[in-house]
This record gives structure tokens, sequence and C-alpha cells, in this order.
């Protein structure tokens, strides 16, 4: 599957790459990441192989990454090639209010401020970083639609939303014949499947396409990292901020780990290579967003397009990885299945 080989976004008409560049390490602001000619780098090698979808937000690296990439896709006179997206809701601003969360008076601010540091004017995918749990979703849903008819935003997506409401807003523009959600921006890798529990069925029967963040686990699915011993990675200094996006140094992910090394080692891959595959080839994911600081691992990254894991091995992992089950999950499986057709196969429309 070579990174030109390009899919649509959920059910709609735009075309994107299986990876997608995530440049919240463009700038290094926050302490860590890549500068400004590493993020060249990076960028350079992503779009001489074939990628076409870039993924920033407002605040990453306090709206750094926005111009990085203003400045990069301007200056090699790629904006019409470029499936650019950004997020709104984190705040900005402390101390006002309305300068964080969902409503449309943030949402526009934060669309202006991010038209200005990318230097377009438009995006083609507008996100709404995360569910701010106060801003009905009816007044969200209107003013993504009012962005598309203003023509400076394309298409709309969610990024970190509980299913039920991603399955409301979907429902609202359905009957009311506004402007859709194509896409999730979801965290989803070997050792984080939660996500197919709701939101990748979800996805699946409303048309959304998944964009899994964070496919490596913010690195430990690397293999850098052991459990006797420091990885000298962020992870070591994350693990105890309160921050459960780094909490990843747990037993369970380190048996996790052990069951990548060995399919790894089998199919003669680096154990990055072999995650990321896994997470590109998973039902209901569309892209899945990549990050990198050097341009060995942008590369590294790509190459993990260039095979098969064999079914055995997938199953394997499968298997390795599989969270447990929890009410009232427990029900869609043997023997309750069983139970509820009289012990008769029967597949849904769906199946057939």
């Amino acid at each position: 599957m070579p990174l030109n080989s390009y899919l649509t976004l959920g059910r709609s008409g735009l075309r994107v790459s299986p990876l997608c560049l995530g440049t919240m390490t463009f700038g290094t602001e926050w302490g860590w990441g890549a500068d400004e000619n590493a993020s060249a780098a990076i960028f350079d090698a992503y779009v001489q192989a074939g990628g076409n979808f870039i993924d920033t937000a407002d605040g990453y690296t306090n709206g750094k990454s926005e111009e990085i990439c203003g400045r990069l896709i301007r200056d090699r006179g790629l904006r019409d090639r470029i499936v650019l997206a950004t997020k709104y809701t984190f705040n900005t601003q402390p101390g006002n209010p309305n300068a964080g969360g969902n409503g449309r008076k943030n949402a526009f601010r934060a669309l202006e401020g991010s038209l200005r540091r990318l230097q377009t004017d438009y995006v083609d995918l507008y996100w709404m970083h995360a569910w701010d749990q106060i801003t009905p979703v009816e007044e969200v849903m209107a003013t993504f639609d009012a962005m598309v008819r203003s023509g400076k935003v394309r298409y709309v997506g969610f990024s970190d939303v509980p299913a039920w409401y991603a399955a409301r807003a979907c429902t609202i523009a359905q009957f009311g014949h506004t402007e859709p959600v194509i896409a999730l921006q979801l965290e989803y890798s070997l050792v984080e499947r939660t996500i197919e529990r709701e939101h990748i069925p979800f996805a699946r029967e409303f048309g959304l396409g998944i964009c899994p963040w964070s496919p490596l686990a913010s690195g430990f699915l690397a293999g850098k990292y052991k459990r006797s011993e420091p990885g000298g990675g962020r992870l070591d200094t994350m693990n105890t901020s309160g921050n459960t996006v780094f909490e990843k140094l747990t037993d369970r992910n380190f048996r996790i780990l052990d069951v990548l090394l060995e399919v790894a080692q089998k199919v003669g891959r680096p154990p990055a290579e072999v995650a990321l595959n896994w997470a590109v080839t998973q039902p209901g994911v569309s892209s899945v967003i990549i990050g990198a600081t050097k341009t060995s691992q942008i590369e590294s990254n790509l190459r993990a397009l260039d095979f098969t894991i064999p079914p055995e091995l997938r199953a394997r992992l499968d298997e390795g990885s599989r969270p447990e089950r929890a009410h009232p999950y427990m029900f869609f499986g043997q023997p309750f299945t069983d139970m509820i057709n009289g012990n008769v196969p029967v597949r849904g429309w769906s199946a057939q």
C-alpha cells in the first residue's frame, strides 16, 4: 500500500493518504519537538513520498505548529495539493472563558486565528478537538454548517468525543440536511483499543472515517522502553504527570509489547513499523496520524506500508492486545448469540 494510494475520508469525496502527518512536534516551544529546519525536512520527506494529509491544531506548540505548516505549504506552492486540517477547543488565553470550548464565539475566533497563522483563506478539515461537556451539540453543528457555507471550511470532524455525542450530531445533520461530520480522530493502538466497543461500529454505520492518533502509544510501541530501566523518552518524565495519555508504562502494556516484539522479530521489521501496519489495516480506519522529530523516524513510519503481517501473526497481535470484555459487551458474543438465535447461525444484512 503506497502512501499515494489515497482513500476517501469517510462517506465524503475528500481523498487522503493512509498515513497523515501530525505536526504536534513542529516547534520547540513545549521543551521538546523539532525546530523549523527539522520540521521542514520531515514535511518534505512525507510529501515527496506522496503524502497529502497534514494535521495540526491552534494549540500545538502555542500556535507555532500552524505557523510552520503555513510557511512550508506556501513556500512550496502546495496549497491545492495538501489536505490541511486543524483543530479548536483548548483555551489559548488563560482568564478568558470564551477563548476556549466549543461555543460559536470561540469557534469563529479560533478559526480566524488559525487561518492567519496558516496563511490561507480556508482549511480542508476543521476538527472540534474535544467535547467540552457544556456547549449544546445543536450549536456546534449549526456553527460547523455556517463555517462551511462561508467557504472558510470544507469539511468538519470530531476529535476525542463520546460515541453517543457523535451519533447525536450525525442524526441532527442527517435530518436537518446540514453539513455532516465526516471523520473521528481518536486514540487507537495495540495498547488502547477501547474505541472498538462503540466508536468504530458507530463510524462504520454512519459513514465516518477513523483517524487514529498516537498509534505508537507515545513511542511505547517502538520498543525502547524496558520494565526495569528508563527509555529516555517523554513517557519517563510524563508517566506520573496526571495526564492519562502518557500512562503507558503498565504491566498490561508491557505484556502486549512482548507479543509485538515477538511478531516483529518473526516478520523482520522494527516493532514500530509492525504496530503502525496493524493500525493502518484495522477495519474502519481511513488514515493514521504519525508524528516525528527526525527524518529517520518519518522514513521508518512510511515503511510501515511496505509489508503485510501474516494472518497467523496478526491473530497473535489481536489476541495478545484484546481489551477486556465489559458490560454490556459480553452479551454480544458467544454463548449469548446462540441463546438469542436458538443455536442456529444467523448473519445480518451487513455481513451478507
